[in-house]
Formats: structure tokens, sequence, C-alpha cells
């Protein structure tokens, strides 16, 4: 059996839209910058970002339900900037950072993200509640 050698994998390379309309989906989503830096390193669980333990964790920008906060997480899975993490047993209730959410949280290391403009959350809404279904 081979080992992957992680230290000399290439970056994937992401087009500029792709990874515009991710950065614009993280920036407008209701979590700080912490949950993310958080995924970067591990897994996180879902019943560490709802409700008000999720605000002292510094994770959430304010209170959410676990509906809300799943409903969150599950579109920026389907923007490709997150992945459910998975044991022996199946899907469990932690998520991860895929590598174009790595990229864009590693870059933000250097250079912080800007705050959401009342155009990217315009954006933000069409792309997410009028988008079709393929």
């Amino acid at each position: 059996m081979s080992i992957a050698d992680y230290q000399n994998q290439s970056m994937i390379v992401y087009s500029s839209q792709t990874k515009e309309r991710a950065l614009r989906s993280l920036i407008c989503s209701p979590f700080t910058f912490s949950l993310f830096d958080a995924m970067r390193q591990d897994r996180v669980a879902i019943s560490e970002i709802t409700g008000s333990r999720g605000v002292e964790n510094g994770y959430a920008k304010r209170a959410l339900s676990e509906l809300i906060t799943d409903n969150e997480l599950v579109w920026l899975i389907q923007v490709g900037v997150l992945r459910r993490e998975v044991d022996g047993q199946g899907i469990t209730d932690s998520f991860r950072l895929t590598p174009l959410g790595r990229q864009l949280v590693e870059q933000s290391l250097t250079k912080p993200w800007r705050k959401p403009t009342l155009s990217d959350s315009f954006q933000e809404t069409m792309t997410r509640y009028l988008r079709l279904p393929f």
C-alpha cells in the first residue's frame, strides 16, 4: 500500500469566477473567519456552531438554530468550499474545508476578507435562491 505524499502535491487551479463566487458565499454567510480557520485544522461538529455555543466559540455572528446552521453549511457544500466529514460508519455531523475552501482561507491569512457589500449580498441571494435546478 502506498502512502500519499501531501507535501509534493500541486494545488488545484480554480477559475477566478469560481473563487469569487465561493469567497462571496463565505463572507455573506452567518459564520466568522474563525470557523473556517478551525475547519482548516480539523473537523468541526455542528453542535459547536449552533446556538449560543457558536457565538461563544467565535464561529457564528449570532446564535443560530440547528436547522438554519445546517442549511447554511449545506449551501457552502453546494458552492464547493465545505464537505461533510465521513467516518467508518458513514456521514457524521462534522464539516471540513474542501481544497477550494482551504485555498481561500489560507489566502486570507495574508489578506483579510472584505466586508460583504450590498452588491455581494444581492448577488449571493440571486445565486442561492434563483438558481436553476440542473
